[in-house]
């Protein structure tokens, strides 16, 4: 990855990223005002265009992984990430993949020592 160029005076060099779908992401860098907003870089990405679903009802967004509010004032170098909703619940997503899988081959109980007990 390129080291990002040094931002105009009065200016701040921003990323924006957006996964758009599993495995892929699209990033914009650009230049912004100083005390733009979260909101603002997304507007000047133009991600709205390019994956709209994101956008509805309201963006969640984070600055480097950190959720925030797209009032969040923005500094030099923030890197704005863009978070799809959650199709699964995480933990509901855990009981099924265990429930396939089987408690023999998850977990400890996966490295079992050969002539070891049940569970060390």
């Amino acid at each position: 990855m390129a080291e990002p160029a040094s931002a105009p005076a009065g200016q701040m060099c921003v990323t924006v990223v957006a996964s758009v779908g599993p495995g892929s992401a699209v990033e914009w860098t650009g230049f912004l005002p100083q005390g733009a907003t979260v909101a603002d870089a997304l507007a000047a990405s133009g991600l709205a265009d390019t994956a709209p679903e994101l956008f509805v009802p309201v963006p969640l967004c984070g600055v480097w992984g950190r959720v925030v509010d797209p009032a969040q004032v923005l500094r030099d170098q923030d890197r704005v990430e863009l978070y799809r909703p959650l199709t699964v619940d995480p933990k509901v997503a855990r009981r099924e993949r265990f429930a396939r899988q089987g408690a023999r081959s998850t977990g400890l109980f996966a490295r079992q020592r050969p002539g070891g007990k049940s569970g060390y």
